[in-house]
């Protein structure tokens, strides 16, 4: 019997410094089978936590497959322990990975950045096996991209500044779930969203933004998603359950207050997500 779809928030933060929020990440298990969306700082020691407190599926040698939405450094810092740590703790698989146009050229950059470490490791006294610091990348357009007995997966463009940026829709034997990655509303955003089970969705404080500088504001509200405009567009896609996460409060607000500046404009299942947080 198939069991149900987990999903887990590795990391909920910003390129800020938070000890409390990690950098970006959420794993959906199927079928104790992970796959990785963003690989934020910090992303293979949040899966052993989950691990150890009983998600099976995200023993560390068990992540092989992840997705990125973009390669911006905070969704990326992690990538190398992605690559590195499952294969020293006994992955005998290449990582397979799916992202924008860059994400070879920066494969490529960080293999060779390691291949001190892969040599003395292949073949020095470590028994390690030839094949878990491999990664093949496949480099998308939108559209389904992946597909396999648990999950399939279409990925859509996002609005995040002037590079390639996806969000991901997963179809789960028992729910459909969409990560939104980094983006701006854009046009056709709330067919994309339309009638999932999950929502997970980035977003700023509006209130908080009003107390940035000039420059600030122009570029998160170029970039991101506002607490108004999320709720404008949950109210018309109308999720099952809207999980916030990448929140950022801009200093001056609460959590809490995020939280109500989306609940006072939508009457939906709103949920502000924390690091190591499952549904």
């Amino acid at each position: 019997m198939k069991k149900k779809s987990q999903i887990v928030l590795l990391g909920t933060g910003t390129p800020n410094a938070d000890p409390e929020r990690h950098g970006p990440s959420v794993a959906i298990v199927v079928n104790q089978t992970p796959y990785i969306v963003d690989c934020g700082p910090g992303v293979v020691r949040r899966a052993a936590a989950a691990y150890q407190a009983g998600v099976k599926g995200l023993e560390v040698r068990n992540l092989s497959h992840a997705f990125i939405t973009h390669l911006h450094s905070d969704h990326t810092v992690g990538y190398p322990d992605l690559i590195f740590t499952p294969w020293v703790l006994e992955r005998n698989e290449p990582l397979e990975v799916y992202g924008p146009p860059g994400l070879q050229e920066m494969t490529n950059h960080l293999l060779a950045a390691y291949q001190a470490d892969i040599h003395e490791r292949l073949y020095g006294l470590e028994p390690a096996n030839d094949q878990g610091y491999q990664v093949h990348v496949t480099e998308i357009v939108p559209g389904q991209i992946y597909c396999d007995a648990n999950v399939r997966v279409e990925a859509f463009r996002a609005k995040h500044g002037s590079w390639p940026a996806y969000g991901y829709k997963f179809f789960t034997p028992d729910r459909t779930i969409v990560i939104s990655g980094d983006t701006a509303p854009f046009e056709g955003m709330v067919e994309q969203y339309q009638g999932c089970d999950v929502l997970i969705h980035e977003v700023h404080s509006a209130v908080g933004l009003q107390q940035r500088a000039p420059e600030w504001q122009k570029y998160h509200s170029s970039v991101h998603t506002s607490s108004i405009e999320l709720a404008e567009v949950a109210a018309q896609a109308r999720p099952g359950m809207l999980i916030l996460y990448h929140q950022l409060f801009h200093g001056v607000v609460s959590e809490e207050e995020l939280l109500r500046e989306v609940q006072d404009r939508y009457d939906g299942t709103v949920i502000s997500g924390k690091d190591l947080d499952v549904y």
